[in-house]
């Protein structure tokens, strides 16, 4: 039986960024991963704005809601998506268990721009008996889960240093790469800034800062989300050096040989492994990695604990600034 699917808030995330695009190519937002997967049936979509409702309507044939309650008076789904604006999540929960109890709610990142909301959120979940996922979707990407095995495995072997550039803002697209650092290095331990930035949008700071995990140190640096949007990893290790660019939709690894030319000399392969990914199709990977977690499987989804922890990490570097 299939897990039936609400989204709430019909932005980009919800709705927007695939809209226009193939969908045998591209599954970039929620409605477009859980109106195709087999494990999901899509009930419907909650949003104040009347225009984004008919766009939802004309291209998925589901009912849409101007505010949740209304839809959770009409619907009686399995699964929550809460796809609006970040400062709304803590809002939007608290009306979700209100009046449902749904078995997973899906948030979009971060659960809030204030710790103390978030854990409350967390709280609220495991109090009401309903599983939290955040959408740090880059986790539930092949390309990610291979190299966390080869992390794992040592095949890229400690200790690893790196580079992660990131563009408008720490806590709104920095968070990404922090939580997927999480995910192949551990723990956050501890940090030093180096820049405290400026402030994107007036709200969310960019700082420039050094970071330790568990089983590696990056430094973070700041771009100009205005010039151009910039997200990418630069990790070496003694076994070799990974890009992971673009975001994630080109990863590409080159271990070291014996240099030709100079004997007791290591060099990088000239000609890196490709390392296959599905980032054209990330939120696809999200619900399957979700169908996985409602089956009691393994799955590597980040859990409202674990994006708290990332949200915790971050608010001690901010607060060094």
């Amino acid at each position: 039986m299939s897990e039936k699917c609400l989204i709430i808030g019909l932005g980009q995330i919800g709705m927007g960024y695939d809209l226009e695009l193939d969908p045998t190519k591209a599954v970039y937002s929620h409605a477009r991963a859980f109106s195709l997967h087999p494990a999901f049936e899509l009930l419907g979509a909650v949003d104040p704005s009347a225009s984004q409702r008919a766009l939802f309507e004309g291209h998925y044939s589901r009912p849409t809601y101007p505010d949740t309650e209304s839809a959770l008076k009409a619907e009686m789904p399995t699964v929550v998506v809460i796809a609006s604006p970040t400062v709304k999540h803590s809002e939007v929960l608290s009306t979700v268990l209100s009046h449902s109890k749904p078995k997973v709610v899906l948030c979009e990142k971060p659960l809030t721009y204030d710790l103390a909301e978030a854990r409350k959120m967390v709280e609220a979940c495991e109090n009401a008996g309903v599983k939290l996922f955040v959408n740090y979707m880059r986790r539930a990407d092949p390309g990610a889960i291979e190299i966390k095995k080869r992390i794992e495995s040592m095949a890229i072997a400690a200790p690893i240093k790196g580079v992660a550039w990131y563009s408008k803002g720490f806590l709104h697209n920095g968070s990404h790469f922090f939580n997927l650092l999480e995910f192949w290095l551990g723990a956050f331990v501890k940090a030093t800034v180096l820049n405290p930035g400026r402030f994107w949008d007036n709200q969310d700071p960019e700082p420039d800062v050094h970071v330790d995990f568990e089983r590696g140190k990056v430094v973070f640096q700041a771009a100009w989300e205005e010039a151009f949007s910039h997200y990418t990893l630069e990790l070496l290790s003694p076994s070799g050096r990974l890009r992971y660019d673009q975001g994630g939709e080109y990863i590409a690894w080159q271990s070291t040989h014996s240099d030709p030319n100079f004997s007791g000399y290591k060099i990088l392969q000239a000609v890196p492994e490709i390392i296959a990914n599905g980032m054209n199709q990330y939120q696809w990977h999200v619900a399957d990695q979700l169908a996985a977690a409602l089956a009691v499987k393994p799955n590597s989804l980040c859990t409202g604990r674990q994006a708290l922890a990332t949200l915790y990490a971050m608010h001690q570097i901010i607060n060094q600034r």
